[in-house]
């Protein structure tokens, strides 16, 4: 347990106190080390970079930390072949940002317009029946342009926005189960074209927000300012478009219960009962979304932890996900502090190992039912691999969501862990730590209803971009 803290503290200290650059100049100089050890804490910083260029919409970096990723993998002969894949196209959208750049600036240059003028795309992702772009600047009503047009031929409707001054910087997959094809594109150096192509006639509402461009599929909300009716010969039959389908099955496991009190913190904040409140919040959010949520728990009731993905998989889930909430002793707890995701893997840090230890210690029983290699040997990689997305997408999530009204809510990021609560699912999984209940700041927060309603909206959001995604 000292060691686990003396970690845990170096870890905290080291990562919050350092930028992006010194990261990873520190990995760099781990990684020419020849003491496996020190190349195995830079093939964690690079990860941990990758997902701060994921947060923050830094190509650069993220070229950067994917190039160490691979390398520092290499020498450790670990299977970074999907890591090699996302550098390519990440090197690919760079280049073609670039040259559309280049491009944009030169015309602008011989049409004396102010370079500075230009917009880029940041983010293209749906939220609900939203479509959301967000710039990098303020986007004002003149630069939009919509029109309509209707191909009698195929029988199909386009919905086209053209947006000037904007510049598209990086490539975006944006399928919606109910529309045939969505895409985006640089149509001239200086318009960005979204088009919304479908079989069946569509109402489209949309409105602009300062840097953000929202086109929703809904017909239900007033704070939209309506688009006008399309002007062609359209079928006099149609049907029109319905809800997503979000015929999805989410398992939440609110960690601990009963006997089990989890850690206890600040004011002997109690771990079990924060956690069952944010999975209630959580149950709430997907329910009203139109998801299909089971709680393994659903009072103060000790549960094994097998029992726990035995009943995820009894249910058929999609995802599995357990909430939970960590601890350090009261001379620590000013440090420790952060949000963290966890996905069953074959790990190698003792960083994780560590917090695994403090998360399996209630079932000692389960623990001498999984031997050590035995688990590790039923783990699927491409279970591994979704659940690697899925912590990905749900602390990005919790970060996005928090940010808006937290400004000091710390990364912990994203690590691979041999969690017990997680062995045994048929579906990815994913471990989650909202917080530090010993931090007195974060503890008083993850007992307000407010912070728990953000966090769980979080989750929520990231739950939803992961089965967008995938």
């Amino acid at each position: 347990m000292i060691k686990y803290l003396f970690l845990l503290l170096v870890f905290v200290v080291s990562l919050s106190a350092l930028n992006d650059r010194e990261i990873l100049s520190r990995a760099d100089r781990l990684l020419k080390s020849s003491d496996k050890s020190e190349k195995f804490r830079a093939y964690n910083d690079y990860k941990n970079l990758y997902l701060r260029s994921i947060m923050n919409d830094n190509d650069a970096l993220k070229v950067k930390s994917l190039k160490g990723i691979i390398k520092s993998a290499k020498s450790l002969k670990i299977d970074a072949s999907q890591y090699s894949n996302e550098l390519k196209k990440t090197e690919r959208t760079v280049t073609s940002y670039k040259k559309s750049l280049n491009k944009y600036q030169q015309q602008s240059r011989d049409n004396n317009i102010k370079v500075n003028s230009v917009n880029l795309l940041q983010t293209a992702h749906w939220s609900s029946n939203n479509l959301l772009l967000e710039f990098n600047g303020k986007i004002f009503s003149s630069q939009i342009k919509y029109f309509t047009m209707y191909n009698k031929k195929n029988g199909h409707y386009k919905y086209v926005f053209d947006i000037k001054r904007a510049v598209l910087e990086r490539q975006y997959n944006l399928k919606h189960r109910n529309i045939l094809r969505i895409k985006i594109a640089q149509y001239k150096p200086n318009i960005l074209r979204l088009v919304i192509e479908n079989d069946k006639k569509l109402n489209i509402k949309f409105k602009r927000e300062s840097n953000r461009v929202v086109v929703m599929l809904d017909n239900n909300s007033k704070n939209f300012k309506s688009i006008s009716n399309p002007k062609y010969n359209a079928p006099k039959e149609y049907n029109p478009p319905k809800r997503v389908d979000r015929d999805k099955i989410i398992v939440i496991d609110a960690g601990h219960g009963g006997k089990d009190p989890g850690a206890i913190g600040y004011k002997k904040y109690k771990e079990k009962t924060i956690v069952m409140r944010i999975a209630k919040e959580l149950k709430s959010i997907l329910n009203n979304r139109g998801y299909r949520v089971y709680f393994t728990r659903a009072g103060d009731k000790f549960i094994k932890l097998s029992n726990r993905t035995k009943y995820a998989n009894r249910k058929n889930a999609d995802i599995f996900i357990s909430i939970h909430a960590n601890a350090v002793p009261k001379k620590y707890a000013e440090k420790a502090h952060g949000i963290e995701c966890y996905f069953l893997a074959k790990s190698r840090s003792s960083r994780a190992k560590e917090v695994a230890s403090m998360e399996n210690s209630a079932d000692l029983s389960d623990m001498n039912f999984y031997g050590k290699e035995s688990f590790l040997n039923t783990l699927g990689s491409h279970n591994i691999v979704a659940a690697n997305k899925l912590a990905i997408d749900l602390q990005r999530g919790m970060l996005g969501t928090l940010k808006k009204s937290y400004s000091d809510v710390h990364d912990g990021g994203v690590r691979e862990g041999p969690f017990w609560v997680l062995v045994g699912a048929q579906m990815p999984s994913v471990l989650v730590e909202v917080g530090f209940v010993s931090h007195p700041k974060e503890a008083m927060r993850l007992v307000s209803s407010k912070y728990q309603k953000k966090l769980a909206l979080g989750l929520a959001n990231g739950i939803e971009r992961y089965f967008i995604n995938n």
